[in-house]
């Protein structure tokens, strides 16, 4: 099976995919399984072998492919001090024994050759030791500048073969990139893999830019651009650099997003009275629909993923509560019901959860709740926590955080337990992230 993939602006990228020995594969059958309101995840011990190569690239592969299964907080890559086993031949299998010796519950092996024209061809196995068999084999294509996404990849095979869940490593997070004085601070739009690799920018910062959000169907991003001082919404093709104006709308705009199809955008925009609302434009005719019509501020809303619901916040109640409407508008429900204020609900990819920021008690806090609002659960609090946004998995979320006296902003993710908290490896002062769905 063939299939062919664009990455970044590279010129033609072929990744080939293909299965190895799929008579030895076992029926699907998970290591590990995931729990989202367990308490404590016991992390699966797995060894990551060098993958055999002749040069450094084999062993740069497996190393991203350790590093990412590390940070998902569900595997525990076995240090390679402990390995008993040196594997030289990946087609062989390897001695079972060994690796159970140092508790390896499963084992990932690979070699990594250059053919003609300086193609890589990328290959893994995946093993349960205790069972002494192999459960999962493929091979990949590529030129060698996109080893890292290779590596990704396989991460996410392997992720999904031990969980039973889609894997997120293979997935980008754009970005406002701050740079200089906190009095004159210069915000460019940026992107980057998911562990902070790869990072470029999109914009050339002369104009303060805010909220970007990825298509749910393209490589395309929405944004909010002061140019000239006027708030515009901007449509940007990352693959080509091709920017289009949205609108150009009276007063302010605020926080747009995609409807799940991609064919829509909703957005606040703010009305001559100071009060706004909500409103939702098709993208291919640019008609607007107004969807709300209350004298308060109805902003940040949020598609659920089958499109049916919009969640938004909005202080008709006096402070900033949660409301679900549907996609045309009509009567709203509060959701929210907790003490403090609640902003910025971003609706889950699984439709399962609605993940927010709580500000009370002089603290700013990231959680999540049932799209009805029951189940509230605070996965993280601090002095300045804000923006939460979805992996393509719905089990892990990015946000960006401002510690008290911190001269800037840095992006942190989480999983659903809430044990998982990690900072993302960024260049400088970062806010506001988005994640993109899975690359193709």
């Amino acid at each position: 099976m063939m299939t062919t993939i664009r990455a970044g602006r590279l010129a033609a990228l072929l990744l080939a995919f293909a299965s190895l020995l799929a008579a030895t594969v076992l029926p699907a059958r998970a290591l590990v399984e995931i729990d989202i309101n367990q308490g404590n995840i016991e992390p699966l011990p797995i060894a990551v072998t060098d993958f055999i190569s002749g040069d450094g690239i084999g062993a740069q592969i497996s190393q991203v492919v350790a590093d990412n299964l590390r940070r998902s907080g569900l595997f525990a890559p076995v240090d390679k001090g402990a390995f008993i086993e040196q594997v030289t031949n990946p087609d062989a299998a390897p001695r079972f024994e060994d690796w159970r010796v140092i508790n390896a519950q499963a084992l990932v092996t690979g070699r990594v050759v250059e053919e003609a024209g300086g193609r890589l061809r990328a290959e893994f196995r995946l093993w349960d030791t205790f069972a002494g068999e192999q459960m999962a084999g493929e091979q990949f294509f590529t030129n060698r500048d996109n080893w890292r996404r290779v590596a990704h990849i396989i991460s996410d095979a392997i992720f999904e073969r031990l969980t039973g869940e889609k894997g997120y490593f293979d997935t980008r997070i754009v970005y406002v990139a701050e740079s200089g004085p906190r009095d004159n601070r210069t915000k460019r739009l940026a992107i980057m893999d998911q562990d902070g690799f790869n990072q470029r920018y999109l914009t050339r910062g002369g104009d303060i830019v805010l909220t970007p959000r990825f298509s749910p169907s393209r490589q395309e991003i929405t944004y909010m651009d002061f140019a000239g001082g006027e708030p515009k919404v901007y449509l940007l093709q990352l693959e080509t650099g091709q920017r289009e104006l949205v609108g150009d709308f009276p007063g302010m705009t605020f926080s747009p997003r995609f409807s799940p199809d991609g064919q829509k955008i909703v957005m606040s925009l703010q009305q001559p009275d100071g009060n706004a609302n909500i409103y939702a434009m098709d993208l291919r005719s640019r008609n607007t629909t107004r969807l709300t019509n209350s004298a308060s501020i109805d902003t940040s809303p949020s598609f659920s993923p089958d499109g049916s619901r919009i969640v938004f916040e909005s202080d008709r109640g006096g402070r900033q509560q949660l409301y679900v409407m549907g996609a045309n508008g009509g009567q709203a429900q509060r959701i929210s019901f907790g003490n403090g204020s609640y902003s910025t609900p971003v609706w889950s990819p699984r439709g399962d959860l609605i993940a927010f920021t709580k500000q009370s008690g002089g603290q700013f806090s990231i959680g999540v709740m049932r799209p009805d609002g029951s189940g509230e659960r605070i996965l993280t609090t601090g002095f300045h926590n804000e923006g939460p946004t979805w992996a393509p998995n719905g089990r892990y979320l990015m946000f960006f955080r401002q510690e008290a006296g911190a001269a800037g902003p840095q992006l942190y993710s989480i999983d659903l337990t809430g044990r998982n908290e990690q900072r993302v490896p960024v260049e400088g002062f970062a806010s506001d992230p988005a994640w993109s769905p899975l690359l193709e």
